[in-house]
């Protein structure tokens, strides 16, 4: 019986030869079951005329080289990855093999980076020859409520109801993404009632709001970190020293008392103290401007030097207002460590691709909301084996606590390696945690089923917009693309999770893993295999049905480096080696300087 996602407000192609294998599967069809249809229903027998269901397994080598210690090339890094093989069984049966027990695999699988695309969409829309322009990026097929009928670049994205839509249907007929930068004109669109709903309230909007009975706040939880970013491979920042005394030199109280909303609070650790182990360890280092100074000089800067303030000018639930916190660390940093920080804004894609490439060479300003509440959502991603270059070199005491602590099957056992992982983070300091945010969302008070996300994916196929066919949502900014697998930006993220759907979801206004496009996914005792049986009924937007294939080949493409369709916007694919510890035969280290 088909489903949508449960309401609860509770907060807690090409087919390269050397890379895939066919392995034929007799006695099923490639015509899927109806949703009607019993499910003791026996298969239907293929007609003579339709090939039997050929089943794909990856990779072609039998599994992927897990605990692999050197390179095996040198086109080629280490694998670090916890993936050792994904196999489609039968037209409804995915097997997901690691490498070592994943405790948080369903949280993981239900982030929309993992929403599953047709497998002649993707064989279609990406050029293995092409490196920039992928048709991908730009148009979505996927199996949600809504589809997209345009993107306005500059303007708006719009997407029509799926009337073919397997759960229960969007609520109205069309659902308009528009965005601004500043939360003041987001408020006017707003009160003026040419939008439904907006992101980030203000700080100083919150009473505005609560007071005018034509809208509804909505508070959303801090599950988030804002921090000020190093990276150890520019001078001086490849000091620990230098690290450390500027960990001491900015008042991360005064920022927070000065300039975030209520509900905030200063960060202790990197994640959240609501999320399991996440402020195992020592607590941060208080504010010593005068040791900070000291330890700078003993650094060998007794005078200073001078540097950069690299950030986007984009608003988000862990910095509501960039431009006057960077002006207040820029002070703070002359104030107190004569550290002469310049400046210097990008536009919020090319930032994030900086970002992720390590090419922000100063310090940088940036943050991370919850996809999932695990602690490996936080310290993984940004500091574990398959991280992003963000902060320079890894640290070996860093990654193998963390490798540790993920590989742990509840969170008593898992404890010891979070202590020893926030410690280290402690000492190395690749960034200095500043604040866990608090935000609101806003919406007209007609608006039935109206919520805040703690995850900051609200799901508008629930919500009704008085007696409006449309429901116009105004966020922070336009996203980069519209390819999720390839994607990190917020903005983009919660257009895609209104048209793509993954294995799993997460509940509406909550944080629980529940069945999607799967019907379960059961572990072994281990934690190491996971079988998930898919849903039957359900078709992509341009009407294909989908199947165990489609699954595989979508992890695939963002699991193999080498992999012709490991392509996207930039090609970064930051989620799936940052959850799952690295790529499939990843590329060799960039070369110094």
């Amino acid at each position: 019986m088909s489903r949508s996602r449960r309401w609860s407000p509770r907060l807690a192609v090409l087919a390269a030869s050397a890379a895939i294998v066919f392995a034929a599967c007799g006695g099923s069809t490639a015509t899927t079951t109806p949703s009607t249809a019993p499910e003791s229903s026996a298969p239907t027998t293929a007609p003579e005329s339709m090939a039997p269901y050929e089943a794909m397994v990856y990779p072609a080598s039998g599994e992927a080289p897990c605990g692999q210690t050197d390179a095996p090339d040198a086109n080629h890094s280490a694998y670090t990855g916890n993936f050792k093989k994904i196999s489609a069984t039968d037209e409804k049966t995915v097997v997901f093999e690691l490498c070592n027990p994943d405790v948080a695999f369903l949280s993981k699988i239900a982030f929309t980076s993992f929403a599953i695309n047709d497998t002649a969409w993707l064989e279609s829309k990406i050029d293995p020859a092409g490196t920039t322009n992928q048709a991908i990026v730009n148009e979505v097929n996927g199996t949600g409520p809504y589809k997209l009928e345009a993107w306005n670049r500059g303007s708006d994205v719009t997407m029509a109801r799926n009337d073919a839509y397997w759960g229960n249907q969007a609520k109205t007929e069309k659902l308009i993404f528009r965005w601004s930068t500043e939360a003041a004109q987001r408020l006017v669109e707003l009160q003026s009632g040419t939008v439904d709903g907006i992101d980030n309230v203000g700080p100083t909007d919150f009473p505005t709001v609560e007071g005018d009975a034509a809208l509804a706040l909505k508070p959303r939880a801090g599950l988030n970190i804002f921090y000020v970013g190093m990276n150890n491979t520019y001078a001086p920042f490849d000091n620990d020293m230098v690290r450390q005394a500027i960990a001491m030199g900015i008042d991360r109280q005064r920022l927070v008392d000065n300039f975030y909303p209520p509900g905030s609070e200063v960060a202790t650790h990197f994640t959240p103290c609501a999320i399991p182990n996440g402020c195992a360890g020592d607590a941060w280092y208080e504010f010593d401007a005068a040791a900070a100074k000291q330890m700078l000089a003993d650094a060998g800067f007794p005078d200073g030097f001078t540097t950069k303030i690299q950030y986007r000018d984009v608003v988000r639930s862990y910095l509501p207002d960039p431009n006057v916190v960077a002006q207040d660390i820029q002070a703070q940093l002359k104030a107190n460590l004569n550290i002469t920080a310049d400046i210097e804004v990008q536009e919020s894609g090319t930032f994030l691709d900086n970002a992720d490439a390590g090419k922000l060479e100063g310090i940088h300003l940036l943050g991370w909301g919850a996809d999932y509440p695990d602690v490996t959502n936080f310290l993984d991603f940004h500091f574990g084996s398959g991280s992003s270059l963000q902060f320079g070199d890894k640290w070996d005491d860093i990654t193998s606590a963390l490798a540790a602590g993920g590989a742990g099957t509840d969170d008593a056992a898992r404890e010891p390696s979070y202590v020893t992982a926030n410690n280290a983070i402690k000492t190395h300091v690749p960034m200095i945690p500043i604040a866990h945010g608090g935000s609101a969302v806003a919406y007209r008070a007609d608006v039935t089923d109206a919520h805040s996300s703690p995850l900051g994916n609200e799901y508008f196929a629930v919500m009704t917009p008085g007696d409006r066919s449309q429901f116009v949502w105004m966020q922070n900014a336009e996203p980069p693309g519209l390819y999720c697998a390839d994607e990190s930006d917020g903005e983009a993220l919660r257009v895609c999770e209104q048209m793509t759907e993954s294995l799993y979801s997460y509940e509406v206004a909550g944080t629980a893993a529940e069945p999607a496009l799967a019907e379960k996914c059961e572990p072994n005792t281990e934690l190491t295999v996971w079988t998930c049986t898919l849903r039957s009924g359900v078709t992509f937007h341009d009407g294909a049905a989908l199947d165990a294939n489609d699954v595989v080949l979508t992890y695939a493409v963002q699991w193999d480096a080498d992999h012709p369709l490991h392509k996207g916007r930039d090609g970064s694919f930051t989620y799936f080696p940052g959850l799952f510890s690295g790529f499939l035969n990843p590329p060799p280290p960039a070369p110094e300087g």
